[in-house]
């Protein structure tokens, strides 16, 4: 089974607007440090965003007053909703704990931002 699935992606302008979701089957979600991250062509996966059990957030620089995580415990979920998406945040957008869990990674779902 795999633990988590990313949805959500699609292709949008810039300035638009996407929410991505991540359904998680991973033992004890409720507790564990969920994080979206991000791999563009030619460069290395980044973490972007996170959430503790507690709640507390945290951002890259590069997405921080634009990006929001947000997660659902009852419904094992994390979200990353963004807005105001800029060409350069066009990636594979992927689910995982924090810190990553190589056999967690996903398919990821494509993010593409048009000028």
């Amino acid at each position: 089974q795999v633990p988590l699935v990313e949805s959500g992606g699609g292709l949008v302008r810039t300035g638009g607007s996407l929410r991505l979701s991540c359904a998680a089957t991973v033992t004890f979600f409720s507790r564990n440090t969920m994080g979206w991250y991000r791999q563009a062509p030619g460069k290395q996966r980044e973490l972007v965003a996170f959430i503790a059990s507690s709640g507390n957030t945290n951002y890259a620089d590069s997405v921080k007053g634009r990006f929001t995580i947000s997660r659902d415990n009852a419904e094992n979920t994390v979200y990353l909703q963004m807005n105001n998406l800029r060409p350069e945040d066009t990636a594979v957008y992927y689910c995982n704990v924090v810190p990553f869990r190589s056999d967690f990674w996903g398919q990821g779902t494509q993010v593409t931002v048009s000028s």
